[in-house]
């Protein structure tokens, strides 16, 4: 089994800091993609805090004891530090992130995320969205309060329900699925998906090439004056043996009454 991968990031047309970050450890079947949180304190500081603790952690441990349970222990402990960095640096502002792992060990793949950071997988050229945004959208569109058609135009779309940095509590959701042959992840902070449409994504995944397939979505996202910091990381799995997909149950999701 290898797997290869493309990462890149742009902090887009209109913002003046690239307040993401990412991580690229093949050799470790570790990606990392975090996004500080924009219009607070150091977004910048959070999502690249979150990036040196994970890599930390995945470097000083052996691949056969690396697992979810460290993965989320490092997280934890990101999120313990800038709730400090919060008080003792920012004057209690928010210094925050989301965060959205891929681990990849033996013939499973593990996704793990906070926020609206997003995983995609394009399996038998289609693709779906693996990671459940953490946002007050998408909890009016499970109660039935909003069409999912109206989430990304409404006023309170930017408003996320989880986050390293912004609460003593931190629920990190994972799924994990068997891998089959040709499996391509892709990682992305939400301005990517904010600029270009799942069906597009698609299109560029199934050119075959995780190179092409990263510039295209790249350029896409330019071309069309991409408001926010743009962060991908595509991942393909080349493999043996083709094996049905398992998915685990979402957790469910607390909402932040104040994210600062």
């Amino acid at each position: 089994m290898q797997q290869t991968s493309h990462a890149q990031s742009h902090r887009g047309t209109v913002r003046k800091v690239n307040e993401d970050a990412y991580l690229e450890l093949p050799c470790h079947g570790i990606w990392v993609v975090a996004d500080g949180m924009g219009g607070h304190a150091a977004g910048d500081v959070a999502s690249q805090l979150i990036i040196d603790k994970v890599q930390r952690v995945v470097e000083r441990t052996s691949p056969e004891d690396m697992s979810d349970d460290i993965l989320v222990e490092a997280l934890q402990d990101a999120n313990q530090q800038l709730l400090r960095m919060s008080d003792t640096e920012f004057s209690g502002q928010c210094v925050g992130s989301t965060v959205v792992i891929l681990f990849i060990k033996n013939n499973s793949s593990h996704l793990l995320w906070a926020g609206d950071s997003r995983a995609y997988l394009l399996r038998n050229q289609q693709l779906s969205q693996v990671t459940k945004d953490h946002s007050q959208v998408n909890e009016m569109v499970d109660e039935g309060l909003l069409k999912p058609e109206d989430a990304e135009t409404h006023p309170l779309a930017n408003v996320i329900t989880r986050a390293v940095g912004v609460a003593e509590y931190l629920d990190i959701e994972i799924k994990t699925y068997d891998l089959q042959h040709d499996d391509v992840f892709l990682l992305c902070s939400d301005g990517l998906n904010k600029e270009v449409s799942d069906t597009e994504i698609e299109q560029a995944l199934c050119s075959g090439s995780i190179i092409d397939s990263g510039m295209a979505l790249m350029h896409a996202s330019l071309v069309r004056n991409a408001r926010d910091n743009v962060t991908c990381i595509l991942v393909k799995h080349q493999g043996l043996k083709h094996i049905p997909s398992i998915d685990n149950d979402d957790t469910t999701i607390p909402l932040f009454r104040s994210l600062c």
